[in-house]
């Protein structure tokens, strides 16, 4: 099929697969340890997993106190609100929204009171069944404040709680079905839950005897804390005074943690399921030139995923890596998004290029991943536009043909260009010279192990069934 890609130029962040939130919990037995300030770091650190809203709550053991807004992190807390969130224990969420609109209401996390006491949830993933379990939620009479899944999932451990909150809890995560990397905060205890294929990444930590669960390691090691392990798939972790307890709500199940989590999502200093995302982008840049050869002059990557694969890709090829891209990291969620005129040259407010680097030269430009194609389209015309005599794309991922059910904000296939085009039909869309992606082989070998990973949006199959997005408004 000879179809060329139209569509309207936009943001750099918008084409590109946008992960939901990041969770982050601790509890600690140490006066010492301002919680609600280690919260805060921990989410800065998570900044990258969500832009739109940040909320953190804290228990003194009696009481909860609760603070959020929209917004980065640092415009939503300030000195004075962290002073008045005390306590021994916090979560905190950074939110992307892929269930319910962005709007106040919908940040996390999500407080409400039951005959136990007050519960806090926060909740990084999607539920693929969360429309049905909210219907019959409301046909007993649950009355819904927010349109997200973490309330259904809250209103589920209300409704069993009389059996106790970690039996409840256990109950819940045996209904609900999806991926969820989740932190849950009681009057006295904070409880850290990942989905049975886990999906969503989920990880304990240390500091001086106390506690914290975090969606990465980097969370973890940004507020002063020690590594432990990650939280196994379908493992609930209880933390009190007491100490820390483990259960498995599960059926043992395959592992089937996000590939995009190592392609994209994670900060390169994170570690997930023992595998170090820097590492992995390295080897994939690596074998992107032993699968996808060229000669070239320089090789640039696209800040800041594409960094570490365009390094490998150096290395592997003695092409000289150089930095010709730079990227504005000051714009947050209140840029003005640009007319619809604007919309070509929008791209450069947040990305530009080094004109004395690439002009008369033959360029490679790795990035992680094609989604829509407009802003590969735009970044060739950019390089070319300095003076680069030859642009060569290679992307660090396989092509991506199918959207994603379980946390990640992704088009409509019909949206999708690798679902729509060959491979040298995109080149052509895009204006490249050359155009090579990773193989699904290569991608398993840059991770060091060919199973334990969902690849659902590059070929269709996924570790759970759910409803195919065809077109906006079509699901089959």
């Amino acid at each position: 099929m000879n179809l060329e890609f139209q569509g309207s130029y936009e943001c750099y962040d918008d084409d590109k697969f946008h992960d939901e939130c990041g969770v982050y919990g601790i509890f600690s037995t140490s006066p010492q340890i301002n919680v609600a300030k280690r919260t805060y770091y921990g989410l800065y650190a998570l900044q990258h997993r969500g832009q739109e809203s940040a909320g953190i709550v804290t228990s003194d053991g009696k009481t909860m106190s609760c603070h959020k807004g929209m917004g980065l992190v640092s415009e939503v807390f300030n000195n004075k609100i962290i002073d008045e969130l005390q306590g021994h224990a916090a979560i905190g969420h950074v939110r992307y929204s892929t269930a319910g609109d962005s709007v106040l209401k919908n940040a996390q996390p999500v407080l409400g009171e039951f005959k136990l006491g007050n519960i806090a949830i926060a909740h990084n993933g999607n539920l693929v069944n969360a429309d049905i379990i909210r219907e019959l939620l409301e046909d007993s009479g649950c009355v819904f404040q927010t349109s997200i899944d973490s309330e259904v999932i809250l209103n589920l451990i209300a409704k069993g709680s009389k059996k106790g909150v970690v039996k409840s809890i256990i109950d819940t995560m045996q209904a609900i079905k999806g991926s969820f990397g989740i932190v849950i905060l009681t009057e006295n205890e904070l409880i850290g839950v990942r989905d049975p294929y886990g999906i969503r990444p989920l990880c304990l930590g240390e500091i001086d005897g106390n506690y914290i669960i975090a969606s990465e390691s980097c969370a973890i090691d940004a507020t002063g804390g020690s590594f432990i392990r990650d939280i196994e798939p379908g493992e609930i972790v209880v933390i009190n005074a007491e100490g820390i307890k483990s259960f498995n709500f599960g059926e043992k199940t395959k592992c089937a943690t996000c590939s995009f989590e190592y392609i994209y999502f994670a900060r390169p200093d994170t570690t997930i399921d023992g595998i170090s995302v820097n590492t992995s982008r390295i080897k994939a840049g690596m074998k992107l030139f032993e699968e996808h050869p060229v000669e070239a002059d320089i090789v640039i990557g696209v800040p800041d995923s594409g960094i570490p694969a365009a390094i490998g890709f150096s290395k592997a090829s003695n092409i000289p890596f150089e930095t010709a891209l730079i990227k504005n990291r000051y714009i947050g969620r209140t840029f003005i998004a640009p007319s619809q005129e604007e919309r070509e040259s929008a791209v450069n407010v947040k990305l530009n290029v080094l004109k004395e680097s690439v002009e008369g030269k033959s360029v490679v430009l790795i990035d992680d991943s094609i989604v829509r194609g407009t802003t590969s389209r735009r970044l060739v015309e950019l390089l070319k536009n300095a003076g680069a005599k030859e642009v060569h794309f290679r992307v660090c991922s396989p092509v991506v043909k199918y959207p994603c059910y379980f946390g990640i904000d992704t088009p409509y296939r019909d949206a999708l260009i690798g679902s729509q085009l060959q491979i040298d039909e995109i080149k052509e869309a895009i204006g490249a010279d050359s155009l090579g992606y990773l193989t699904t082989e290569g991608l398993y070998e840059s991770l060091g192990k060919a199973d334990g990973f969902c690849t659902g949006c590059f070929h269709g199959k996924y570790p759970m069934s759910a409803p195919v997005k065809v077109s906006n408004g079509e699901e089959s």
